[in-house]
């Protein structure tokens, strides 16, 4: 019953994107991605997460999906993380029993002033992490809060993103570190959501 719900809110979710318009499809220009590369479609969670309705199913989502880990703390790299990280604390939090998880954010510089933090929130050495971003294509941002979450001496043994684009060997990247990839969606996912725009 659970995979039920949750395929039923994925699909919800994925429609979500489009009537968003974070999710974008453009065959002849195409868009530029963090990596370099040129991808046709452009996937932007943070027009998604700008609305209530859909950080509430991502965070629905997320949780049913780590609801058998322990975890002390949920985070990742600044500034994709950071909402998705909320959202899923939040969400947690509010359950029955509530979960708590503490968030924490990777800046992908350390600070010049102060503490000279990489990391900032309340995490502290010997802690069960989830590392969130949310999208991977490489991999390269899960990569940086990954390395700087175990410098730090958290464990970390999962990552949860929102979407895999299942390009660029991103979830063979990760796991090669010894991590399990989760996501909420894929590629293939939102192309199927696409609205039928001839009724």
């Amino acid at each position: 019953m659970l995979d039920l719900l949750f395929m039923d809110a994925s699909r919800q979710l994925a429609t979500l994107f489009w009537r968003y318009h974070a999710f974008q499809w453009d065959p002849r220009n195409g868009f530029v991605l963090a990596s370099g590369e040129t991808s046709p479609y452009y996937v932007d969670c943070r027009a998604l997460l700008a609305h209530p309705d859909a950080r509430w199913l991502v965070a629905q989502l997320a949780c049913a999906a780590i609801r058998d880990l322990s975890l002390d703390a949920v985070g990742g790299l600044e500034i994709g993380a950071i909402p998705l990280a909320t959202a899923i604390s939040d969400y947690a939090f509010a359950t029955q029993p509530p979960k708590t998880y503490a968030t924490f954010i990777v800046r992908k510089h350390a600070k010049e002033h102060g503490l000279g933090k990489r990391i900032e929130g309340a995490v502290k050495a010997d802690e069960r992490a989830l590392i969130v971003d949310d999208v991977l294509t490489s991999g390269g941002s899960l990569l940086q809060a990954l390395r700087a979450a175990r410098d730090a001496h958290l464990h970390v043994s999962h990552a949860l993103v929102i979407v895999d684009r299942q390009e660029q060997d991103g979830k063979q990247t990760i796991e090669a570190q010894g991590v399990s990839l989760m996501s909420l969606l894929t590629l293939d996912d939102l192309k199927a959501a696409q609205p039928d725009t001839s009724l």
